[in-house]
């Protein structure tokens, strides 16, 4: 009996941009089941999103390359590359970029979030492209769908 899942590479979108940032969904919720996705994102120095509370999954970040400060609840966690951090459901939650550039993995669990991430975004015409700009207000409306709200402003120390 074969206990591999079937490949998900044809599921994979394109990297956009979203606040900012690149993201690219590495696994989507319909390759899971909808029981995880998971996400890409690259970001430069001093990005950091709106304080945030996720009502319907937990979220796994796993730090790639750089250095990431995550705010979880009342804590905070200065990661590097290879250092992992959870920000559990229902608890409000953030992250800033501390070195040039960070590069990290987002594991959402169930999956669906990785929806609205898309929905939210602006496609990435040329890698040497500058961001492209947003509309924070339309990207917060939005939010409710999904079980998510900004719970505050974003961490600046």
């Amino acid at each position: 009996m074969n206990n591999e899942l079937p490949p998900h590479s044809g599921d994979t979108q394109n990297p956009f941009w979203f606040l900012g940032g690149r993201v690219q969904i590495l696994v989507p919720g319909t390759a899971t089941g909808g029981t995880l996705s998971v996400m890409e994102f690259t970001d430069p120095k001093g990005h950091a999103p709106p304080l945030h509370v996720h009502e319907a999954e937990d979220e796994i970040w796993i730090v790639l390359d750089g250095e990431i400060t995550f705010f979880v609840g009342d804590d905070r966690y200065d990661l590097h590359a290879g250092a992992v951090a959870h920000g559990p459901r229902g608890v409000p939650h953030s992250y800033l970029v501390r070195s040039p550039n960070a590069r990290m993995v987002a594991a959402f669990g169930p999956a669906g979030i990785e929806k609205w991430f898309a929905a939210n975004s602006s496609p990435i015409s040329d890698v040497n492209d500058a961001p492209a700009s947003f509309d924070i207000e339309a990207i917060v409306a939005s939010a409710e769908a999904y079980r998510l709200r900004v719970a505050g402003p974003p961490p600046v120390a």
